[in-house]
């Protein structure tokens, strides 16, 4: 797929690797004399393992290696088994192959479930000391799906308490760090998903997004996600019938990856009955399309009115060019509609979702003692809200959504920074201005991602290159409602233009 037509995945991952000399196979798939099999995608291993080319053991092996020399200073795996737990789980899905077993595709994979969805057997903290010593009586919906594809779970990916913030903390496990930085925030709350890829120590990673916890960490690791719309991804739980603005999405080191991820988890599941019909095979399907004449709308900074540093904007606005240069057409535009109105629609309506899936928490005094105060904002800022206000707030929701769709009459794609900022200091809780401006609530530094989360449109994030310091950042690919593919097309053609994740990978260091 992308820029290297006729290459095999396998090969193309090894030579990016730089791992030495390639040997070639008569079924197609490669691999290389003494590789580094830790630093090469999922669809290039799946194929390896399929065709016996690299072990399950043998991949299982590199990715336990690789936690144990770069895990210890990033802190992006938790929950882990013990290593002969795991080597012979990957025994067992050898054994299965060579009995002819039915293989899923994802088979012998190692994978890492984001701690706020439970894997039976392991820890399901969702980062919250109220939950420290709990294990998950069985898998959730989408980690049932990828143990059916065929994945090995390694462990689970750090997030922040209850997945609230953009930062990665809690006091179970402590702090994410950037693989670029160690000094710096991996962001949140698909921090530990997104610096697990990014260290290579997993080859695919799962996230969810309410307010930019796909795009904000992918952008800061160099790495691709995926906040699809809302039911391609099934999610279940307690209450399914009013839709939530989180969704689940796959994370990755190529868009070909992230289309293999997604194909796994998207699909209709009755437990989820507002999912989409259908299947995710549809994802699978080559991503090769011309995006020659293709019109794109810059949205920015959203015309001044959402603070971003301005070498953000700056580097992205540089990134403008390879679309420009794939024949795109690219210009400036602004979405009709006040932006202080929609913001303060978010509020209520996060608080309104958030706040109440730990309100049960609150109310128990012992529990209120231990969540951390952005989690009691949220159910306080939620509590004296009447059912009319949270009408008018997602009225106000649907103004802006329509605004912002209108722009699709003009524009193919929307595309903005994934972020307002650089990643900021670890021991920071988050940022209390930005560009100059005070930021009045916790996540206020997460504005334009939210605004694009308000309008419920799929928003796939690339990289964008490194600022000054040496910090990545990526921009959204925003598309219509319902053009996953189409997202997934023209970020395929820019990462066959760039290679960020393959030119620039962390240093190699503990």
């Amino acid at each position: 797929m992308g820029g290297d037509q006729g290459e095999d995945p396998t090969r193309r991952a090894v030579i990016a690797s730089g791992a030495g000399v390639v040997l070639a196979a008569s079924s197609g798939v490669a691999v290389a004399a003494g590789s580094d099999l830790s630093r090469i995608g999922g669809s290039a291993l799946a194929a390896a393992i399929r065709s016996k080319k690299a072990s399950a053991r043998e991949v299982m092996a590199a990715c336990l290696d690789q936690i144990e020399a770069v895990n210890p200073s990033v802190n992006a795996v938790v929950s882990m088994p013990a290593r002969e737990t795991l080597m012979a789980q990957a025994m067992a899905a050898d054994e299965l192959q060579a009995r002819g077993g039915t293989l899923g595709p994802l088979h012998g994979l190692p994978h890492a479930v984001k701690d706020l969805q439970p894997v039976k057997g392991l820890r399901f903290t969702q980062g919250s000391p109220i939950y420290k010593d709990r294990v998950a009586a069985a898998d959730g919906l989408m980690a049932e799906r990828l143990r059916e594809a065929g994945v090995i779970f390694v462990g689970k990916t750090n997030t922040p308490e209850f997945g609230f913030g953009s930062h990665t903390f809690n006091p179970v496990f402590g702090a994410t760090h950037n693989p670029y930085d160690h000094s710096r925030s991996a962001g949140g709350s698909s921090g530990g998903a997104a610096a697990a890829l990014a260290s290579r120590m997993l080859p695919l990673a799962d996230g969810s997004d309410y307010g930019g916890s796909l795009r904000n960490p992918a952008g800061w690791n160099n790495v691709f996600g995926f906040r699809t719309g809302f039911g391609v991804v099934p999610a279940a739980g307690p209450e399914v019938w009013l839709p939530s603005m989180g969704v689940q999405g796959p994370m990755a080191r190529s868009v070909e990856d992230l289309a293999l991820l997604l194909s796994v988890q998207a699909g209709y599941d009755p437990r989820s009955p507002l999912s989409l019909p259908g299947g995710g095979a549809i994802y699978g399907r080559s991503l090769d399309a011309p995006v020659k004449g293709r019109r794109i709308g810059w949205l920015g900074d959203f015309g001044g009115e959402v603070p971003h540093e301005p070498e953000v904007l700056d580097l992205c606005r540089a990134a403008l060019k390879t679309f420009e240069a794939l024949g795109c057409t690219v210009e400036e535009t602004k979405v009709a509609a006040p932006v202080e109105q929609a913001w303060q629609a978010t509020i209520k309506l996060r608080a309104w979702q958030q706040g109440g899936s730990i309100l049960a928490n609150y109310r128990n005094p012992a529990e209120r003692a231990l969540l951390k105060p952005e989690a009691v904002w949220e159910v306080e800022t939620a509590l004296p809200l009447t059912a009319y206000e949270i009408t008018a707030a997602s009225t106000a929701r649907t103004t802006w959504s329509m605004a912002l769709n209108r722009l699709f009459d003009r524009y193919d794609y929307l595309v903005l920074p994934s972020s307002q900022l650089f990643p900021f200091p670890v021991d920071e809780r988050w940022p209390k201005a930005v560009a100059g401006r005070e930021m009045r609530t916790y996540h206020e530094w997460m504005k334009s991602a939210l605004l694009v989360t308000l309008a419920g449109n799929p928003a796939l994030v690339v990289p964008a290159g490194f600022g000054a310091a040496g910090l990545p950042i990526g921009v959204q690919i925003v598309g219509p409602n319902r053009g996953e593919i189409s997202c997934l097309q023209l970020a395929n053609a820019y990462e066959a233009a760039t290679r960020w994740t393959d030119k620039m990978p962390p240093p190699r260091r503990a």
